[in-house]
């Protein structure tokens, strides 16, 4: 989400900007994320920026020069009998926004999936645009066009505390000296709420812990295998490479084991070979975090995205310097603002993995 916004606010002629990074590029939760996008959520606003966010990522190569793994393998839900009346509801507004999804029966959903075992389902839903790409390579195009436009990259610099005066964003403290500035776009994931606080804001966001198993050999699903998700246990998998990636909310291979044999009997065979985790940061509503504060003012904040961050990145990226340059976006994104809270207004995203 930085290096997007970063991107956007040279590409708007913004071109003194600095990103600053406490470690690597990409070594935070981007870096353990599996590059997910998708067009299937539950709220409307979410698909719209689904829609111009897969655009933009398949293009992405031409017009940045960078092989992002763009993958358009499709997304499966596979759903049970109380899962249904929700999704079908979701795919009727996704069709209405132009998606191309579908409410299929459990015999075409497994035909996608060879070797997944249909206990328990009663339907699925498959869209065809939805895929994989990679978070890292996104990163690095956007970070290497705004370095080409004038703009700083600085790594191994951590934010410390946004210094206000007044009401207003006067500059940052790093690890490398203070930064003079009266605009900052604040988008530290997880770590978001201990900065916004230094400001005297707040903003709900926690994290949640998420496992990625890799097995080195893919049993029998086919190179194209869609990521495939089993929604009441949020067990999901898709190939990677020659292998298979499984994940979910289980913290050791022992505990995946049950849910992803009761789904996917094959993994029994297969072996992991090597694992990670990363954090979702998570807003109480599991929708994004995006607006400009009142006070204090020169804060814009893109946090709170609950697992779809990167997907979101190449719209909600431009969204972010368009509120930090004072300017319309082609896109309103004023109902994330963090204070549909307070105005009890808050608006459920029900299509979370």
């Amino acid at each position: 989400m930085g290096a997007s916004a970063l991107y956007h606010l040279a590409r708007a002629g913004c071109c003194d900007a600095v990103l600053l990074e406490r470690d690597t590029l990409g070594s935070g939760s981007t870096g353990a994320a599996v590059g997910g996008f998708r067009a299937q959520f539950s709220d409307e606003l979410n698909v719209r920026i689904a829609v111009e966010a897969i655009a933009r990522l398949a293009r992405f190569g031409d017009e940045f020069g960078v092989d992002i793994g763009f993958r358009q393998v499709g997304y499966l839900f596979l759903l049970r009998d109380d899962d249904v009346p929700t999704f079908t509801a979701s795919v009727a507004m996704q069709r209405a926004l132009g998606v191309p999804a579908q409410l299929i029966d459990v015999d075409e959903a497994l035909a996608h999936v060879p070797g997944t075992s249909p206990n328990g389902l009663a339907a699925a839903t498959f869209c065809p645009i939805d895929g994989l790409a990679t978070p890292d390579a996104v990163v690095q195009g956007y970070a290497g066009a705004a370095r080409r436009l004038g703009a700083t990259v600085r790594q191994g610099v951590a934010a410390r505390a946004i210094a206000v005066e007044r009401g207003r964003v006067v500059g940052v403290r790093t690890d490398g000296g203070d930064i003079a500035t009266g605009r900052v776009v604040l988008a530290a994931g997880v770590w978001s709420r201990e900065l916004a606080a230094t400001a005297g804001f707040d903003l709900p966001v926690t994290g949640e812990r998420r496992y990625v198993y890799y097995c080195d050999k893919p049993g029998p699903l086919p190179d194209r295998t869609p990521l495939t998700i089993d929604f009441a246990t949020s067990f999901y998998f898709h190939r990677e490479g020659p292998g298979l990636i499984l994940g979910g909310p289980w913290a050791t291979a022992e505990e995946l084991a049950p849910v992803a044999l009761h789904r996917l009997p094959a993994v029994a065979d297969l072996g992991v070979a090597s694992a990670w985790s990363g954090l979702y940061e998570m807003s109480p509503d599991r929708n994004a975090l995006v607006g400009a504060c009142e006070e204090p003012a020169g804060l814009v904040y893109g946090t709170g995205f609950s697992g779809h961050g990167f997907q979101q990145a190449p719209v909600v990226g431009e969204v972010l310097a368009d509120l930090a340059l004072g300017r319309p976006s082609t896109l309103d994104l004023a109902p994330f603002d963090v204070r549909r809270f307070t105005d009890a207004a808050d608006r459920p995203e029900a299509n979370v993995v």
